[in-house]
């Protein structure tokens, strides 16, 4: 039997699991590699034995991105499949464009290609780009159904950058498991906001495997998804968040307008900080090309530590979500915003500061300007990310991340979290479109 040679495209996460579900076990394909790119340190390794299956008793190497066309003639490969996320449409086709140059076909899977099916009720969360508002938007609907009395499970997107074998299922109930795994500060802010509201998190590699052990613990399956991804797991009801600071990003980036337009709900979140025409302008294109979702208003208000005070007349450092101001390519956050709400000084410019892989940062992503991503792909870059901080010249930092990045670095400055939440506006609410789809019922006993 001929094989069809296949070469995946992806950043240590989606690319894993297309694997995972359509190709591990088939004989007619053989996946020859991985390519790897967007995340730091992760080309180079091997996609392991344990994980691959019996077909692949070598594992499957990992390739940079840039290697490509090289790769693809290396290994003779039939077909290159895309598998990342939050790049534009046109990315999408210069990377399709190389394949095909190359020699290879091009292919995207479908969403239904590659999704689990739960025996469970799932709700999915996800966003048309990165930093929409997902984290806290999933997190109000935990709230939710843990007030009508439901066990959540939340399965979060994959971000395995360390030991792949030790990363197949993970599960996180308390802090000391997260120590536990190692987990990088992108883990950490996923991960904590959910476990400070007491919500249980699965996360890894074999989402097979990670479904069937939290169906074990839950009523709902909650899918957090990452970057604008579509859903691991097939939802019953599919939120989908939306951001009037960048009109016209819903229908320009992959696969943020596949999730716009399977949408059973789009929240369009922030609407207490984005100008009035970026709201109307996204509330239309949703009305254009999905005009059967429900359309959820919703603003995303920031508290800071001790009413911000504090920051009045001060030089401050804001530290913002590093993957938000990166390939989100949003150019503020929640600690921008409560610098300029609580009158400081100025924002220090962390660029002549930087040291290492947060100067090379600066380089790669030169829209980021006055102020500092929270990057944390190992300890190495941690270590960046403190020295960097303690040479800037601030009287003050305010720390804008998912996480308090004091339990990781020692400041050697004053520092103030910054933190954010879903309010609703208006009706509907999350509440009502959960109600409505059936998710907050109580299941009648069986006789």
């Amino acid at each position: 039997m001929t094989r069809t040679r296949v070469l995946i495209a992806g950043a240590a996460g989606r690319d894993f699991h297309n694997f995972n579900v359509v190709y591990r076990g088939r004989e007619e394909f053989e996946v020859v590699a991985f390519t790897a790119t967007q995340i730091p340190n992760i080309e180079g390794r091997l996609y392991p034995p344990q994980l691959a299956g019996d077909l692949y008793p070598d594992g499957i190497p990992i390739v940079p991105e840039a290697d490509l066309e090289r790769a693809i003639r290396r290994y003779a490969v039939d077909e290159v499949v895309f598998a990342y996320s939050d790049v534009t449409h046109e990315h999408v086709m210069h990377v399709g464009s190389r394949a095909l140059a190359a020699g290879a076909a091009y292919r995207l899977l479908s969403p239904r290609e590659t999704m689990l099916t739960s025996s469970k009720p799932v709700v999915a969360v996800c966003a048309v780009r990165t930093g929409s508002g997902k984290s806290q938007t999933t997190r109000r609907v935990a709230a939710v159904l843990r007030e009508a009395g439901k066990r959540v499970a939340v399965l979060r997107h994959p971000m395995p950058y360390g030991d792949l074998v030790a990363q197949a299922v993970q599960r996180f109930e308390r802090y000391e498991d997260l120590e536990a795994a190692d987990a990088t500060i992108e883990e950490r802010e996923e991960y904590e906001p959910h476990l400070a509201e007491g919500n249980l998190v699965f996360a890894g590699i074999d989402y097979a495997a990670i479904l069937e052990q939290a169906e074990e613990e839950a009523d709902v399956i909650l899918w957090d998804g990452g970057n604008n991804d579509t859903p691991f797991v097939t939802p019953n009801v599919h939120v989908v968040v939306v951001d009037p600071h960048r009109p016209g990003h819903e229908l320009r980036y992959h696969p943020g307008e596949t999730n716009l337009r399977m949408a059973d709900v789009c929240v369009v979140n922030k609407v207490d900080s984005a100008p009035q025409d970026g709201v109307d302008a996204v509330v239309g294109s949703i009305r254009a090309h999905n005009e059967d979702a429900t359309i959820v208003l919703a603003a995303s208000p920031f508290d800071v530590e001790g009413d911000g005070g504090a920051i009045a007349g001060k030089r401050v450092l804001a530290i913002e979500d590093g993957p938000t101001l990166t390939h989100g390519e949003m150019a503020y956050g929640a600690a921008v915003l409560a610098a300029k709400a609580h009158g400081a000084a100025a924002l220090v410019d962390p660029r002549p500061f930087a040291v290492g892989s947060i100067a090379a940062t600066f380089e790669a992503y030169p829209h980021v300007g006055e102020l500092l991503p929270a990057m944390g792909y190992g300890q190495a870059q941690v270590e960046e990310l403190r020295e960097t901080i303690a040479r800037s010249d601030a009287d003050l930092v305010l720390i804008g991340t998912p996480i308090d990045l004091r339990r990781l670095i020692d400041f050697d400055k004053p520092a103030l979290r910054v933190t954010y939440r879903l309010v609703e506006i208006g009706e509907p609410t999350l509440a009502g479109v959960l109600a409505a789809h059936g998710l907050l019922e109580t299941p009648t006993p069986v006789a």
